[in-house]
C-alpha cells in the first residue's frame, strides 16, 4: 500500500477548514498579507462545505447597528443571560463590534437579504435574526474564499498539526490524506488558522437504523477542530458546555423561525401551558438572576434556552407528553403556511419530506417536538473549544497572550467552533472570527514570531504511518473474520463509534439517561474511554473511505474524552436541561462562576484541570 505523498511548502497561512470560518479567515488574510501564501485545506469542497453546506433561513448573528437597533453590548449581555454567565465577554464583544460589516460583505457579493418594504432595513425573525434567500449562502461566500487563497485543496481530511521540531509548543503547519485519492498531503507553514468543525455524533442520537444521519448539526462535524487542538496540546475552555435542542420530532427541524416568524407556542399532550409551573422549583435550583420572569421583556434577559428545555423535559417526564409546536393556528393564514413550508426547504428538507411520508399537516395537526442528543460546538450557542486570546484593546491581562484568537500553541489560531467562549456567533460571526484571526495571524509573521520552523523528515514519515495504520491493520487481520464483521484483530470505524455514542450517553448524560450523570458515571466513564482508546490503535479501514471514518472517530473520541474530563471538573448543575450533575443539582456561583480550562499533554495523554476567572466588562442594564 503505497500513496503519493504531495508537499506543499512555505505557507504562510493555512486554513484548516472552509466553512465560514475558513472562508473568512482565508479572505481577510489575502488584505494583511498580499504577498503572503495562503492555502486552504477541506476535507469536503469549499463550495458546499460546513454548517451552512445544505443552506440557511436566516443570518442569526446581526446587530444591526447602523440601524440603531442593536450594539455589541447588547449581544454580550443576552449571550450572557442565555449561557447562564458563562462567556468570554472580551471575545464575544470584538465579534460583534465587526460582525455587521460581514454581513454588508455577504449582500455586496450577492447574497439576497430580505427587506422591510416600509423602513428598508432588513426584515427581522428576532431581535438578532434577519432573514436571507440562503440556498447559495456558501457558495457564494466560498466564492470570496478561493479568489483571497493562492490554492485550494479539497477532499483532504486533516489528522494531524505539525510541531515545530527547532521550537516547543510552536505550530509548523499540518498533515492528512486526499479521501479520493488517498494521496498523503503534507503542508508545511508559519501560520495555522483551525476553522474546522465541532462535533455532531458523539453522543448516542435518537435517529437510528434508516433514519442515521438525520441529526440537527451537520453530520459530517465530526470534533476535528477540537481532536485537532487537543492532540497538538492547546488548551481547551468550556468543553462541558454542551447544548441539547428542542426540537420537530425525527427530522430535526428547527423550531425558532416558527416561534419568532410564524408566532406559534407550544403545549403539552393535554393542551396546557406547561413551562411556568416549573420555574418555582427551577429558581431555587438556580437563583433569580437567571430565572426573571418579571424582566423577560428585556431583550438581554431572556429565559436561558436550557431552563427552557429544563420544563420541556420535566414535564414529558411527568407524563404529560409528547409536547406539541401549535402550527394549526398560523398555518391557517396562507402567507404564513407558506412561510413555515420554506423555512424547512430552504434548509431541513427533511423535515418537510418526513412529515409528507407520515401523513404529519402542520395545517390539521400540531406536530411534536422533543429534545435532542447533545452537541459540541462553539459557534451556535455554546461555548465550546480553545482557549484563545483576545484582542489587546478589551481582554484582560490573562486573556491576552499577543494575537488575537491565537490559542496557547503559538502560531495556532481559531475560529468559529474552534473559539471557546463565544457563543450566538453562528454563520455570520464565524466569519468575522476568522478575519480577526488572519488579521492576527498576519502580524504574528511579519512581527517575526515564525521565523527558523523546522519540521523533520521523521516528523513527516511517522505521521505518514500513523494515518495510514487503520489500513494496514485491516489487510494484515482481514482474514480472521469470524462472523460478519467480527475480527479478534481490530474493530472498524462504524463498531469504535457505536461505543463511543453508548458511552457518551450513558455516562456522560444523554438523552437515553435524561441527560443525568455524576461523578461515579464520569469516572466509569472515563475507565471505559481509555480501554476505548487502546482498541482505536488496532481500528481498521477496509478503503480509504473508512480512513476517513476511522479518522473522524479518532476526533470524536478525543472530544469526547475532553467533555468527560470538563464535566467531571465542574462539580455543579450549571445549565439544567442540557446536562445534570446528580450529585450536585444547583448552580454554585460561589465556587463555580468560573470558566473551565484544561491541557492534554502531548506525550502522555494526562489531562490537567483549572478554573480560569470570570470577567464581566459588560455592565447590565
Amino acid at each position: 500500500m503505497s500513496y503519493k505523498t504531495i508537499i506543499e511548502d512555505d505557507i504562510d497561512v493555512l486554513v484548516v477548514g472552509a466553512g465560514l470560518g475558513g472562508t473568512g479567515a482565508a479572505f481577510e488574510a489575502r488584505y494583511w498579507g498580499k504577498n503572503k501564501k495562503i492555502v486552504i485545506a477541506e476535507k469536503a469542497n469549499i463550495d458546499r462545505s460546513g454548517a451552512v453546506a445544505q443552506g440557511l433561513y436566516a443570518i442569526n448573528c446581526y446587530m444591526g447597528t447602523r440601524f440603531g437597533e442593536n450594539n455589541p453590548e447588547d449581544h454580550v449581555r443576552y449571550a450572557r443571560m442565555d449561557l447562564m454567565g458563562m462567556v468570554r465577554e472580551d471575545l464575544a464583544f470584538d465579534m460583534a463590534r465587526h460582525v455587521d460589516s460581514a454581513v454588508h460583505q455577504f449582500e455586496e457579493w450577492g447574497l439576497p437579504i430580505m427587506k422591510d418594504a416600509k423602513t428598508g432595513t432588513y426584515l427581522r425573525e428576532g431581535r438578532w435574526q434577519i432573514m436571507i434567500h440562503g440556498e447559495s449562502y456558501k457558495p457564494i461566500v466560498a466564492e470570496a474564499a478561493k479568489n483571497s487563497a493562492d490554492k485550494v485543496f479539497n477532499r483532504i481530511c486533516v489528522t494531524h498539526l505539525l510541531m515545530d521540531d527547532s521550537k516547543d509548543n510552536r505550530i509548523a503547519g499540518a498533515v492528512g490524506f486526499n479521501v479520493r485519492t488517498g494521496n498523503y498531503h503534507v503542508f508545511k507553514s508559519k501560520t495555522v488558522i483551525c476553522g474546522a468543525g465541532g462535533a455532531s455524533n458523539i453522543f448516542k442520537p435518537r435517529s437510528v437504523g434508516e433514519g442515521a444521519g438525520r441529526v440537527w448539526y451537520a453530520p459530517w462535524s465530526s470534533g476535528s477542530a477540537y481532536g485537532l487542538m487537543i492532540e497538538a496540546g492547546a488548551k481547551m475552555t468550556q468543553m462541558e458546555n454542551r447544548i441539547v435542542l428542542a426540537r420537530f420530532k425525527d427530522g430535526y427541524g428547527p423550531v425558532g423561525a416558527y416561534f419568532l416568524h410564524l408566532k406559534t407556542y407550544t403545549q403539552n399532550c393535554l393542551g396546557e401551558e406547561y413551562e411556568s409551573k416549573w420555574f418555582p422549583a427551577l429558581t431555587e435550583m438556580v437563583g433569580k438572576e437567571y430565572l426573571d420572569t418579571e424582566n423577560q421583556h428585556l431583550s438581554h434577559k431572556p429565559i436561558p434556552t436550557c431552563l427552557r428545555n429544563h420544563a420541556f423535559i420535566n414535564e414529558v417526564n411527568a407524563g404529560r407528553g409528547p409536547i406539541h409546536m401549535i402550527t394549526m393556528e398560523a398555518f391557517q393564514d396562507p402567507h404564513l403556511e407558506e412561510i413555515g413550508w420554506h423555512n424547512f426547504l430552504g434548509m431541513t428538507v427533511g423535515q418537510a419530506v418526513l412529515w409528507a411520508a407520515t401523513d404529519v399537516n402542520p395545517k390539521y395537526e400540531n406536530p411534536e417536538l422533543t429534545t435532542s442528543e447533545p452537541y459540541v460546538m462553539g459557534s451556535h450557542a455554546t461555548g465550546c473549544g480553545a482557549w484563545c486570546s483576545g484582542p489587546e484593546d478589551v481582554s484582560p491581562d490573562e486573556y491576552f497572550w499577543g494575537y488575537n484568537r491565537m490559542t496557547t500553541v503559538e502560531g495556532l489560531f481559531g475560529a468559529g467552533d474552534a473559539v471557546g467562549g463565544t457563543p450566538h456567533a453562528f454563520s455570520s460571526g464565524s466569519f468575522t472570527e476568522g478575519r480577526l484571526a488572519a488579521k492576527a495571524a498576519c502580524k504574528y509573521i511579519d512581527d517575526g514570531k515564525a521565523a527558523g520552523i523546522m519540521v523533520s523528515d521523521k516528523q513527516i514519515a511517522d505521521r505518514k504511518a500513523e494515518i495510514y495504520k487503520p489500513m494496514e491493520t485491516y489487510t494484515v487481520g482481514r482474514n480472521e473474520i469470524v462472523a460478519g464483521s467480527v475480527n479478534p484483530n481490530y474493530i472498524n470505524p462504524r463498531q469504535g463509534l457505536d461505543r463511543l455514542q453508548k458511552m457518551m450517553d450513558e455516562y456522560c448524560g444523554g438523552f437515553g439517561v435524561n441527560y443525568m450523570t455524576n461523578e461515579k458515571l464520569l469516572q466509569i466513564g472515563l475507565k471505559k474511554m481509555a480501554t476505548l482508546g487502546e482498541d482505536l490503535e488496532k481500528v481498521a479501514a477496509e478503503d480509504i473511505h473508512e480512513l476517513l471514518r476511522a479518522w473522524e472517530l479518532k476526533h470524536r473520541f478525543l472530544t469526547s474524552e475532553s467533555v468527560f474530563q470538563h464535566t467531571l471538573f465542574r462539580k455543579e448543575t450549571r445549565w439544567p436541561g442540557y446536562y445534570y450533575r446528580g450529585d450536585a443539582m444547583k448552580l454554585d456561583d460561589k465556587d463555580w462562576h468560573v470558566l473551565t480550562v484544561s491541557h492534554r499533554d502531548r506525550k502522555t495523554g494526562a489531562y490537567t484541570m483549572e478554573k480560569a476567572p470570570l470577567y464581566h466588562l459588560v455592565d447590565d442594564e
